[in-house]
């Protein structure tokens, strides 16, 4: 993970040679309520969060393109699960 002074939010560090590669999918159609626990910075063109919904938790892969984000997520996992594939994706240990 890589914080920069002027950024609230963390940043993701570059993925490692062997890093676990994370399967993307499209979004969960008609998902309810969606917490977002964790995100990384806006100042990159890529910002991912880590979201919970209905006892599961996953994460979310934002690419900010001019008009609107191209949107994937991972897998469901419970939550601590989710945790650990966040803590590896921000060491880049995970993409």
């Amino acid at each position: 993970m890589i914080v920069l002074a002027d950024c609230l939010s963390p940043h993701v560090a570059m993925a490692k040679a062997d890093h676990m590669r994370l399967a993307w999918q499209q979004p969960y159609p008609g998902e309810g309520r969606v917490r977002v626990l964790s995100w990384t910075c806006t100042c990159r063109a890529t910002v991912y969060e880590l979201c919970q919904s209905g006892g599961v938790a996953y994460i979310r892969r934002m690419l900010q393109l001019d008009g609107a984000p191209e949107i994937h997520e991972t897998f469901r996992w419970s939550l601590s699960e989710a945790r650990t594939v966040w803590a590896a994706l921000l060491s880049g240990q995970a993409r």
